[in-house]
């Protein structure tokens, strides 16, 4: 079972939830079938039952293909070469972060009442234990929540619980804080698929202060691993700068 270790490196990214970028109203996005991408995403839905076949059915393709209009640039800047590496780049990280897309919400309880932080004004309106880590990224911190909320068009202070029990809202999280949030980085996930800052700059603005540097070599490795099964089964070189 997936413990949530990461606490320390969330608690960073509370400077860093100000300034978001505006994101345009989402609209469903066509249904998807099993031999084709959907929404014009690099990866078809066949692709992501190969790369995730013990997925929970929570995270569903469609799901993820409809909260991608949250974030048109995403998988779709530059050559397709970038497109796909950044579309296995992000699943990496979320195949690491959830056990391979099988846990939904965080699976240490006793962390839940850790992730209020009264000092914000808005306080912690859903309840004391309720900011726990959600979805992909497993969104934590009642700050993140108001921030993905706010940037998103959702109210997740007061609801957070939409992040477990929505597939498309749980997965438009994921992408909120792939492209707008550096973390204990120096660049968004995004940009440095899109810029060829390398994979590894990935780790590094998720969660480099607990992974990087030799911190837990380990745990860097599980997600090269992913990310270089994924771009092979996209057909597509991985590129340079692997690890932090």
């Amino acid at each position: 079972m997936k413990t949530r270790w990461r606490r320390a490196a969330r608690a960073a990214v509370g400077t860093l939830v100000v300034g978001l970028l505006s994101v345009l109203p989402t609209s469903p996005a066509p249904a998807a079938t099993s031999g084709a991408s959907a929404g014009g995403f690099v990866v078809s839905e066949g692709q992501f039952n190969q790369m995730f076949p013990n997925r929970n059915s929570f995270y569903t393709y469609n799901g993820l293909v409809s909260a991608m209009s949250a974030y048109p640039g995403f998988a779709n800047t530059g050559s397709d070469t970038v497109k796909k590496q950044e579309a296995a780049a992000f699943l990496a990280n979320v195949n690491h972060e959830t056990g391979g897309l099988v846990h939904v919400v965080e699976q240490n309880t006793a962390n839940y009442p850790h992730y209020c932080d009264w000092s914000q004004w808005y306080g912690c309106p859903a309840g004391q234990a309720a900011y726990y880590g959600r979805g992909p990224i497993q969104l934590s911190w009642n700050f993140n929540y108001k921030a993905a909320g706010d940037a998103l068009g959702i109210d997740l202070l007061n609801n957070p619980w939409l992040v477990q029990n929505n597939s498309a809202v749980a997965w438009k999280t994921g992408l909120w804080y792939w492209n707008t949030q550096s973390g204990p980085g120096t660049m968004t996930p995004h940009n440095a698929m899109v810029n060829s800052a390398g994979f590894g700059q990935t780790i590094r603005s998720i969660n480099g202060s607990l992974e990087c540097d030799g911190r837990n070599p380990a745990q860097v490795q599980s997600r090269v691993n992913a990310y270089n099964r994924f771009t092979s089964i996209l057909g597509v070189s991985p590129g340079g700068n692997l690890y932090c």
